[in-house]
């Protein structure tokens, strides 16, 4: 079982932990990014986690992991893999997540949502949405990270690690008023959004 120092210098030795002023996808923003994808780069680093994290829900009879594109891809096929499960994905179509290329939840399958990052839990509430839609079974939520503010999911979440998330609205952000680059980070480019 990894240690919560261990998991942080996993974290920093691959860069994925990130300092400056960053606009989340919730809106908020925050001077601490976390950009699992860095981690994940490297696949031993990233089945050392997921193994890591999985261990965690061995006890659970897991039939399928699924995670939202893009974050949640990765972690979904490393815990599928600890956990003898199947891996699928769920990606926005339109302004909704769904199920596409074919894959699906049958009636009754105990499935475990993950994700890399969990700050405001919207990803993974849609996709929890799209599983019980799917009259799937929810058993449990996972992610790498955890860094909500405030327990604002509604099921019980399992993280290896939990970092406390510092966010502010844009009307109230220190960083804005420093005058300091905001950055949206994520899977397009890295752009300075605008100067505050």
């Amino acid at each position: 079982m990894l240690k919560d120092e261990e998991v942080l210098k996993i974290l920093k030795e691959s860069e994925a932990l990130l300092e400056g002023h960053f606009l989340l996808s919730s809106g908020l923003h925050s001077p601490k990014y976390i950009q699992c994808a860095k981690l994940l780069q490297y696949p031993d680093k990233a089945t050392l986690v997921c193994q890591a994290l999985a261990e965690k829900l061995k006890h659970l009879k897991i039939e399928v992991v699924i995670g939202p594109a893009m974050g949640g891809i990765i972690v979904a096929y490393e815990m599928a893999k600890s956990l003898k499960a199947r891996a699928i994905f769920a990606e926005r179509e339109g302004q909704k997540m769904a199920l596409r290329r074919g894959l699906m939840i049958k009636e009754g399958e105990k499935v475990l949502l993950v994700e890399d990052v969990v700050t405001t839990g919207g990803s993974i509430l849609e996709v929890a949405n799209l599983v019980k839609e799917m009259k799937g079974e929810i058993v449990s939520l996972a992610s790498l990270i955890d860094r909500q503010k405030n327990q604002e999911l509604n099921l019980p979440l399992v993280s290896l690690l939990k970092i406390k998330a510092v966010t502010y609205d844009k009307e109230d952000c220190p960083l804005c008023k420093r005058n300091l680059p905001l950055i949206k980070p994520g899977s397009k480019d890295q752009k300075e959004t605008r100067k505050a």
